[in-house]
């Protein structure tokens, strides 16, 4: 009796778990290239069910005589293993930008935080009044050869995350020049964004604001395979509402089912000790 009251309360704090996951989900649908979590679990030991008081043998397992024939498996229940996040690509968003990067294939931007070196896939980027790309909460992009700086609409941003200038154009010039590289005819490549990947991008974890950190599991950065630096344009966030909302219905419906079977078998137990036993 006790065995099932911990089985459907194992399972509602399992459900408990997917909507806070679901609902973190929701709330994050419209931020830049957020990554969808999905929490997994995994089901406690199964345990093995014989009939007692039996007259005769039975066989279990097979190829063995017991006198306690064997009935099937009880469950004991389910916990939450992880929060794992889908790193599946976002659909990209034209916003006309300069300052706008999407990155199409598996990748991270790199940016300096207080906490150091974090990584991101939003690219909704500024600068501040010294030229620095910036990240809306104020933290520096980081390139290959540092912190980036430029200036005003007088940089290019190619696939492959070089930063291209006109070199034949002075500062105050190239705060009003084309964005159209074919009217530069001096280009000059002054830094390269720093991208990365991991080898196990499952194993790095979540800081808040889009940010990500390494962890022993992931391993070091190290360079992107395919990846493309796309400006003027945003990923948005893998999230599918409509699949999140039913999502939730389900959760909802497994919490109630989980629920009465608790209170069932509360019901059950005290008409045990209050009648029965009597």
């Amino acid at each position: 009796m006790l065995r099932g009251i911990y089985t459907g309360a194992s399972g509602m704090l399992a459900q408990d778990a997917k909507m806070d996951a679901i609902a973190n989900n929701l709330a994050n649908v419209d931020k830049t290239a957020y990554k969808k979590d999905i929490a997994i679990f995994k089901s406690f030991p199964e345990m093995l069910i014989r009939r007692i008081n039996e007259s005769g043998l039975g066989v279990t397992p097979a190829g063995s005589y017991d006198a306690a024939p064997y009935v099937g498996k009880l469950g004991t229940g389910v916990e939450l293993n992880e929060v794992f996040t889908n790193f599946e690509q976002g659909s990209l968003q034209r916003t006309e930008n300069s300052f706008d990067l999407a990155l199409e294939g598996k990748g991270f931007f790199t940016v300096m935080t207080e906490r150091g070196e974090r990584y991101s896939r939003d690219g909704s980027f500024t600068i501040n009044q010294d030229g620095i790309l910036m990240t809306h909460n104020g933290n520096p992009v980081m390139g290959e050869n540092g912190i980036i700086q430029v200036h005003h609409n007088n940089f290019i941003v190619n696939e492959r995350g070089e930063i291209v200038v006109n070199g034949d154009l002075s500062a105050e010039a190239r705060d009003v020049v084309s964005m159209s590289s074919n009217n530069w005819s001096n280009p000059i490549v002054i830094d390269k964004l720093k991208l990365v990947d991991f080898e196990n991008i499952r194993e790095i974890k979540k800081e808040g604001d889009s940010m990500y950190r390494e962890t022993e599991y992931s391993g070091p950065p190290i360079p992107p395979g395919e990846l493309k630096v796309i400006q003027g344009f945003l990923e948005k966030s893998n999230i599918n509402i409509v699949r999140e909302m039913v999502d939730m219905i389900e959760v909802q419906r497994s919490y109630e089912a989980n629920q009465k079977t608790v209170t069932s078998h509360d019901q059950t137990l005290g008409k045990l000790i209050n009648e029965v036993a009597r």
